[in-house]
């Protein structure tokens, strides 16, 4: 596999991946990292993170199939479960010449980074999960409405507005205290406000709900993982990254004062983290 050339300067590309269409941003030189965001989040959620470990590392973070400015096709075309995630970010690094990476995953993109670990070492250099769904927990208001045939349908694609959409993230999202921008928020909702981009999500939300399978994979990682969680995580509490840390043999875990998105609510630290994580010989 012919490896991708670094790119200093950030810059953006399209990419065919299971015949979906993929917005992808690469920028610096060195070990390359993938990162692979969460539900109702795009590549943004990594650009504080990404500034943080600088241009020493390439980074290459793509909008997964469904979010962002990606393709959004309908779910005849795209099952949007973690398999066809999955398969897509194979086809992602067959079309970059990628090579190995360090796969960095938050929530959903967690999930897929296992299934990845799992299925494909060969293309995992290590593996870090942040706030990973690996685990059946207990539903949230949200998603249990939208696993309704009819008003889940009814609720994510026409009725939640940018109020909602607002409370959800300050509520279940970020952490209490968080100083997220509100403009960040607004911009995730309008990233999500359009037809297909709702289509989307409930698609996701519904395809993803039962994590057994995942469950089921986990103990197969056999990479060098870093568990990176948020103390104050209300979607996936820290027990989760407690037990997900003892699933993967001689995986690491470390805490953070955070909610859901350590990532965007203490890069530095978690970018501290993943350098030393990296620079270790195991």
């Amino acid at each position: 596999m012919l490896r991708s050339p670094a790119v200093t300067e950030r810059q953006y590309r399209d990419v065919l991946a299971r015949g979906v269409r993929l917005r992808v941003l690469e920028e610096g030189r060195g070990q390359p990292v993938l990162y692979l965001h969460g539900l109702h989040l795009d590549h943004s959620t990594w650009d504080a993170l990404c500034s943080t470990l600088g241009s020493s590392f390439q980074h290459v973070v793509p909008d997964l199939p469904g979010f962002g400015e990606s393709e959004k096709p309908p779910p005849a075309r795209f099952g949007y479960d973690v398999d066809a995630f999955t398969d897509a970010i194979v086809d992602l690094y067959g079309a970059l010449g990628l090579g190995r990476a360090v796969v960095v995953g938050h929530g959903l993109g967690g999930t897929i980074a296992i299934t990845l670990a799992a299925r494909h070492p060969e293309l995992v250099a290590k593996l870090v999960l942040i706030d990973a769904a690996w685990n059946a927990v207990e539903a949230s208001l949200a998603t249990r409405i939208a696993s309704m045939p009819l008003l889940g349908g009814l609720v994510v694609k026409q009725l939640l507005g940018r109020t909602g959409f607002r409370a959800f993230f300050t509520g279940s999202v970020f952490g209490a205290g968080s100083t997220i921008d509100a403009a960040r928020i607004d911009r995730y909702y309008q990233l999500f406000n359009t037809p297909a981009a709702r289509g989307s999500a409930l698609a996701t939300l519904r395809a993803t709900a039962d994590a057994r399978a995942i469950t089921a994979l986990t103990p197969r990682v056999e990479k060098p993982t870093l568990v990176l969680w948020g103390r104050h995580d209300r979607l996936c509490p820290a027990a989760l990254g407690q037990r997900l840390s003892r699933e993967i043999r001689g995986a690491r875990l470390e805490l953070f004062d955070a909610g859901h998105c350590p990532q965007e609510e203490r890069p530095e630290q978690v970018g501290a983290a993943i350098r030393r994580f990296v620079a270790e010989e195991r």
